[in-house]
């Protein structure tokens, strides 16, 4: 079992509970003292929006989230989801770089929920492998995608939350929303198997996996607290891995 720990060493010798409730207090003293862009990925019911919520929250960070309720495009993409793909792809790729540059000039730290690169790498590629995304829309996009992306400065961190394609499955059901009504476990899985092959191979800022389908962010105050504590460590570097 691999164990994670902060090396932050106090100033006396303190007992396990006092010693964790010195950490973290160490860690939030460090969110607010340096400045970090942290983006979170992963799959749709991942659970993004709601870590985004509650790191903010908690740290004092900006937070960013995707553009739903007032994006022009996306009534008419689930109407016709050849028609309309290229015009969504366009919009989330300026409103996210708009963002992301908005959050670079703050200079308060931010987390993101989802980032730039999946536009990309995950979603204009499953509209193109299923069809709904022309070959060569596809390679117009691409052209702008790096163009912006090249001019943007590296994030600090990508955070992954990542779980099974049932589970995701799972929680879409259960929160209902209109919009997700069309979406498959097929769709899901390709999704996922999109994710690992770019991760893979990703290398701009450092990346942080979690898993999330025994994690309850949201109800379980400690789970929180672990997920807080694993990224501040990944942030300033303080990470042992005892075997």
């Amino acid at each position: 079992m691999l164990v994670v720990k902060a090396l932050i060493p106090p100033p006396i010798a303190l007992d396990k509970n006092v010693y964790c409730t010195y950490t973290a207090l160490i860690l939030i003293r460090e969110a607010y003292m340096t400045k970090h862009l942290v983006v979170v990925a992963g799959n749709i019911g991942a659970g993004k929006t709601s870590l985004t919520e509650r790191i903010g929250a908690r740290l004092g960070w900006r937070t960013g989230y995707e553009s739903v309720a007032d994006n022009p495009y996306l009534a008419d993409f689930y109407a016709d989801m050849r028609g309309w793909a290229f015009h969504l792809q366009i919009f989330f790729l300026g409103h996210r770089a708009e963002q992301y540059l908005e959050m670079m000039r703050d200079s308060r730290s931010a987390i993101l929920d989802r980032s730039i690169f999946e536009d990309f790498h995950i979603f204009a590629r499953a509209l193109h492998h299923m069809g709904d995304l022309s070959e060569r829309d596809y390679l117009a996009y691409r052209r702008l995608f790096d163009l912006t992306v090249e001019s943007l400065p590296r994030p600090n961190l990508l955070v992954y939350l990542k779980a099974p394609p049932n589970v995701l499955m799972d929680r879409i059901r259960r929160r209902a929303r209109n919009m997700e009504t069309g979406i498959t476990l097929e769709y899901l899985a390709l999704l996922d198997s999109f994710y690992d092959e770019w991760l893979d191979g990703f290398d701009l800022c450092p990346v942080l996996t979690i898993q999330t389908d025994d994690l309850d962010y949201v109800h379980q105050q400690k789970h929180l607290d672990t997920v807080l504590g694993r990224i501040q460590n990944k942030l300033t570097g303080r990470e042992v891995v005892e075997f």
